[in-house]
């Protein structure tokens, strides 16, 4: 068993979600959204090396040698999956490890809208699921993915960097591909894709104009493509995409948009009050005929009211899914009002003024 197989464990049985190990500093963990100093002594850089080379093959180590970065997945058996980065600091080797857990969670089980699963049942078109770092965009993915895999009898194909949930083929057939193990990348991946027969293709992630443009032509073309991006709401989603391209190009792509694109998912990861924990929050549009109009003559200005207008069908402004999560009394007002678009909605439940930062 490796050295570091210990700290895994234990950030497994304490309910964490990340693993900090830095020379010069006692490891650290990321348990509910905060982070604890593990009674440890500190690493030496060459202590730290040691431990964090004993699970790397002679590739990834050359690769960390030579250009001081490194991306890879670990598996700990009955344990779970953990995603790595490894990188230099200014007092020597790093690493941050993110942990996937093993079981894969239910929409149910998550406590996502139905409108998920109705997401993971559609014939073709491109679907976004959005949010920052560490908002648990891979999780609610790897919930669709599930449903899809358990009720359709189709071709799965992922492409990410590194594989993060494994899913068995079940009524599906899912097949995996990791960006530098099996592919070179995403977007060599991506047009391999068009010849292997998928169905349904999981970008993990949509990273550069290439990238896009190839899980837009997949999904104008009869395919599934479900992605991710870093955006912070449905309209920064439909806006970041258009201003990818080059201006002379976006009149086009705004046309090709409102056609593939399906639904947006942002959402944001909130601490619990009511038991130990973080809840998602998630804000949803879909792709109406009035969506995809707003998108294609530029006014995505207008789609918040579009989603406004669409609750009947399953859309809802993250602001609504904050409100409901306060009024559940699963979240404090304090988180509601930092995550908040409009947040003079929540100005009033607050029990001191908010800081002129967060006004």
């Amino acid at each position: 068993m490796a050295v570091i197989d210990s700290f895994f464990k234990s950030l497994n049985q304490q309910g964490g979600s990340d693993l900090h190990l830095a020379s010069g500093q006692q490891p650290i963990m990321r348990i509910h959204g905060d982070l604890a100093r593990v009674k440890y002594k500190e690493f030496t850089h060459d202590e730290l090396k040691t431990i964090l080379f004993e699970i790397l093959d002679d590739e990834q180590k050359k690769e960390f040698n030579e250009t001081g970065d490194l991306d890879f997945g670990y598996e700990l058996e009955g344990v779970a999956r953990y995603r790595g980065n490894y990188f230099m600091q200014k007092y020597g080797i790093a690493a941050v490890f993110r942990e996937i857990p093993s079981k894969i969670l239910t929409v149910e089980e998550l406590g996502l809208p139905p409108v998920c699963q109705e997401l993971a049942m559609l014939e073709k078109g491109m679907v976004v699921v959005t949010g920052p770092t560490g908002s648990g965009k891979s999780t609610t993915l790897a919930a669709i993915i599930d449903y899809a895999n358990k009720n359709r009898k189709d071709h799965i194909l992922t492409v990410e960097d590194p594989v993060e949930f494994v899913h068995s083929s079940r009524s599906c057939v899912v097949n995996h591909r990791e960006v530098g193990a099996h592919t070179k990348s995403f977007s060599k991946a991506l047009r391999a894709a068009l010849r292997e027969d998928p169905d349904i293709i999981l970008v993990g992630e949509m990273r550069d104009l290439e990238t896009i443009s190839l899980a837009m032509e997949a999904a104008a073309t009869g395919h599934l493509v479900f992605g991710t991006l870093h955006t912070q709401s449905a309209t920064k989603t439909v806006d970041r995409i258009i201003n990818v391209f080059p201006a002379e190009e976006q009149a086009q792509v705004r046309t090709t948009l409102s056609e593939a694109l399906k639904a947006v998912v942002a959402q944001a990861l909130l601490k619990r009050v009511d038991k130990p924990g973080r809840v998602a929050a998630l804000e949803i549009m879909i792709s109406t005929s009035a969506v995809a109009n707003l998108i294609r003559e530029g006014k995505t200005f207008q789609l918040p009211s579009a989603i406004q207008t669409g609750r009947q069908i399953g859309m809802r402004s993250l602001d609504d899914a904050l409100m409901e999560l306060l009024q559940k009394k699963m979240i404090a007002p304090e988180e509601a009002y930092k995550k908040a678009i409009e947040k003079a909605k929540f100005k009033n439940f607050l029990k001191e003024p908010p800081s002129v930062f967060e006004s």
